[in-house]
């Protein structure tokens, strides 16, 4: 099952939604060239593309260059997004707030169904979907067991709170008409509302998104690394810069995907698909709490939280995840495929130990090729374990081992 999930986020879950940050930042960059028209397909994917390669090359050189980068564009982000609220509280400080009504808010042209709001929640979970990042750096993270939780309840609820707000300044000047018909929502609102100082907007949203493409690749190549060192991807991609320490291969493999993603081009559908295999997974990563603090309580928990928060979210997962497979059964069965399609490869990559020697060897000489184009290593750990690594794995060759 973990197999599973590392396949559908390798592969999947994390490239499509780098491929539609990406798409945003291309958009609002070319929105201000192209002022009266959608930007071209052509123009936004090459845009989106040169954005992940220059990350993607800035994550390979330094870590400290792109902690540095993602510290400095989340202060810019917040920025921007503190402007925009405080110019729609000056909006609703005036009375100008008939959109936040709820006969304007909630308007519909029909009754919405019971599938329609669940596909609402899931891409609104897609939308916050990086509340969970922050565990696939722990290894990066000074202290875990006392800055991890401190992190995760400041940074959740601020999030939430900056979030409801910036949309509550939007509803105070933009019809729900409008806000659905703006390809750059920011962009619509700082023309109506900020006169000659509305370019400030897609420049502010550009920086942020650029920021939060530097995030995800951050975070999805380490969830690469960590599959790889666990023996359920080749070998290679656990491997560091012999001088930098940045996972190289990792890295690459993340780029690639999210460019395929780009260039096949439903993002919109794979949004879709992407929200329901990341609520599946989320509702069984929180059973398997449960359960471990059912049958075994008394392991060791260096972080524990009160059963209530679990508890509460299995609950609505169970009631969201079955409004879902009841009202959209093809997007769920789509986002089933797209998991189950890790089977076949788990047993023939993992599973299966003895397979040719020929397969060992092509291994052992696409590592070793690996190593000399991008010069890595393994961590510099005790030799036992990375010994371990390479033997774990049928993606390995036997006869490879840590240099």
């Amino acid at each position: 099952m973990g197999f599973l999930l590392l396949w559908s986020a390798v592969l999947i879950m994390y490239p499509t939604t780098l491929a539609v940050i990406a798409l945003t930042f291309s958009n609002y960059v070319l929105q201000p060239v192209f002022p009266y028209c959608i930007p071209p397909y052509i123009a936004t994917r090459m845009l989106s593309t040169i954005c992940i390669l220059f990350l993607t090359w800035v994550n390979c050189y330094s870590v400290r260059l792109a902690t540095r980068i993602q510290d400095t564009f989340t202060v810019g982000k917040l920025l921007a997004l503190g402007l925009i609220i405080t110019v729609g509280l000056v909006q609703i400080c005036g009375g100008n707030y008939e959109s936040l009504t709820p006969q304007v808010a909630f308007m519909f042209n029909k009754a919405p169904s019971v599938g329609q709001i669940a596909l609402a929640f899931l891409h609104a979970s897609f939308a916050f979907s990086g509340w969970n990042f922050l565990n696939y750096v722990t290894e990066e993270v000074v202290d875990p067991r006392r800055n991890l939780p401190r992190a995760i309840y400041i940074s959740i609820p601020l999030v939430t709170f900056v979030y409801t707000l910036t949309n509550i300044a939007y509803f105070s000047s933009m019809s729900p008409e409008e806000l659905l018909s703006s390809n750059a929502v920011a962009v619509t609102f700082g023309e109506k509302l900020l006169g000659v100082f509305s370019t400030l907007m897609p420049i502010s949203v550009a920086l942020s998104t650029f920021g939060g493409i530097n995030g995800y690749l951050f975070t999805s190549s380490r969830l690469c690394f960590s599959g790889a060192r666990e023996g359920h991807l080749p070998s290679l991609l656990a491997m560091i810069h012999f001088k930098q320490c940045t996972p190289i291969p990792a890295l690459l493999v993340c780029c690639t995907a999210t460019i395929v993603i780009l260039c096949i081009g439903e993002t919109h559908n794979l949004i879709n698909y992407v929200s329901f295999i990341n609520y599946l997974s989320y509702g069984v990563t929180i059973s398997g709490l449960l359960y471990y603090r059912w049958k075994k309580p008394n392991l060791y928990r260096p972080i524990k939280v009160s059963l209530l928060v679990p508890v509460c979210y299995l609950l609505f997962w169970a009631l969201l995840l079955g409004f879902s497979l009841h009202s959209e059964p093809l997007v769920c069965g789509v986002g089933l495929v797209i998991m189950l399609t890790g089977v076949p490869v788990y047993f023939l990559g993992v599973y299966w130990k003895n397979k040719p020697k020929c397969v060992y060897d092509f291994t052992e000489w696409a590592t070793y090729l690996g190593q000399r184009v991008f010069f890595v290593v393994f961590p510099q750990i005790d030799p036992i374990e990375a010994a371990e690594w390479t033997d774990r794995s049928s993606f390995t060759s036997k006869a490879s081992g840590p240099l």
